[in-house]
């Protein structure tokens, strides 16, 4: 099993096992990232790695948010050292660079790549009408993983 986080509060949490494949947003409570949630299903699942999006502060993202965003991804990293769950983290331009190559390579690409390579998964969980573009990111991650398990050395 191998999962793929993109951690952001509009982020999703993905796995790719074989022939099975899910997807769902990042579990919330209220507007912080629930990391009760995520071990659990990390505990449930025992991956065999779990992929990170690499993240950082975006330009003129406000103090309080880059903060916000940070401790968010603090969090999904504390989880996987807590539970002994071995993590990588790759930055987006090496897992788009890999999963969707001859594309834009952006939220509508990765869309794209997920309803076709992955068709089984909703990206419009609950009531929503748009896809979830954390969640497909997310499957993007994870099938980063799984296309670099061979040699798991290479993901930076």
């Amino acid at each position: 099993m191998i999962i793929g986080i993109d951690p952001g509060q509009s982020g999703g949490i993905a796995g790719i096992d074989g022939d099975a494949s899910y997807a769902v947003p990042m579990p919330l409570i209220g507007k912080d990232i629930d990391g009760h949630k995520i071990a659990a299903q990390l505990k449930s699942l025992t991956p065999d790695v779990v992929i990170i999006e690499k993240v950082h502060a975006m330009p003129k993202q406000g103090v309080s948010s880059t903060f916000k965003f940070g401790m968010g991804f603090g969090i999904v990293i504390g989880v996987c050292e807590a539970l002994g769950i071995p993590y990588r983290l790759v930055t987006p331009q090496a897992w788009k660079k890999a999963v969707l190559a001859g594309t834009t390579k952006d939220k509508d690409a990765a869309i794209a790549f997920v309803r076709r390579a992955y068709p089984s998964i909703d990206l419009t969980p609950g009531r929503k009408r748009v896809p979830h573009d954390g969640m497909a990111d997310a499957v993007c991650l994870a099938e980063y993983g799984r296309q670099i398990m061979g040699n798991i050395s290479e993901v930076s």
